[in-house]
């Protein structure tokens, strides 16, 4: 992978959550070819270190640590074992992210015959359950909360720091039948605005990206049909999207690395960029 813009990283300690997914992982990468020692947090250690070893085979800097990012210990320890190796945090991407099944509804719109047809194979708004939308809300954005508490408070100690924030284009439109994920999203395009000011005196930027529509591990069931062709959700976003695709990871690089830049965005922060493909701008007429 060749990153598209190069900035200096060198001696930097950058953080990823979530580092062992698709979109987080190219983003760990990225950060590495710039200079900077990667720590990739994941739930599954070995997907962390899958990551990391394909990083360190180029010839750059990474490792690979456990975290659960709604246990504070966990987050702590992990950044302890981060610290012993590379220092403190310059750099924190809350990438830690997902939705649930028990916060999503089978259908798209209320059926106007739900009392008098009701179907027990399939979840209505009536049927979500509230521990799967707090689930879904905890993962998004207390996991988000609490990595930023535990990883900030060297940067706020030094004087200097980068958050960046994973938001979606969910925040922007709210998807049918995922109620959980897109409150979840939408409070962290609103945490991010508050956080960037509360930390703006100590130094610290904090910023956001909003993706658009990547096929990934988790939404490929939903999006692609097994012989790989597009299912008639998938092909709902590609029309309302006007570039008429969906993103792959290395889109997301530019923002991610200009964001991340003290001399590209040193007066950047607060900001919540839609990486989309125009699906945000386009009103379908």
């Amino acid at each position: 992978m060749s990153v598209p813009l190069h900035i200096d990283l060198a001696g930097k300690t950058a953080v990823i959550t979530g580092g062992g997914g698709i979109l987080c992982s190219v983003m760990a990468s990225a950060l590495a070819e710039c200079g900077a020692k990667v720590a990739i947090l994941d739930l599954r250690k070995e997907a962390a270190d899958k990551v990391a070893e394909e990083i360190t085979a180029k010839g750059f800097i990474a490792m690979g640590v456990a975290c659960n990012v709604l246990e504070r210990p966990s987050i702590e320890a992990a950044y302890e074992e981060i610290k012993a190796a590379y220092g403190p945090c310059d750099i924190l991407i809350n990438g830690a992210g997902g939705n649930h099944p028990k916060g999503t509804t089978s259908d798209e719109t209320m059926p106007k015959d739900i009392f008098t047809n009701p179907q027990k194979d399939k979840i209505s708004f009536y049927d979500l359950d509230p521990a799967g939308i707090q689930f879904v809300f905890n993962l998004n954005f207390i996991g988000t909360l609490l990595t930023t508490q535990v990883l900030t408070k060297d940067m706020a100690a030094n004087g200097s720091g980068v958050v960046l924030n994973i938001s979606s284009m969910n925040a922007f439109r709210p998807l049918t039948k995922i109620p959980a994920y897109s409150a979840a999203k939408a409070a962290i395009s609103n945490f991010t605005q508050w956080l960037a000011v509360h930390m703006a005196p100590v130094g610290i930027r904090v910023n956001a990206i909003a993706p658009g529509f990547f096929i990934t591990n988790q939404n490929k069931t939903l999006l692609t049909n097994p012989d790989g062709s597009f299912t008639a959700r998938a092909n709902k976003i590609v029309n309302h999207t006007p570039m008429r695709k969906f993103g792959v990871p290395e889109d997301l690089l530019g923002t991610v690395l200009f964001l991340i830049s003290d001399k590209a965005a040193s007066f950047v922060t607060g900001t919540v960029i839609p990486i989309d493909g125009g699906f945000s701008a386009y009103s379908g007429v």
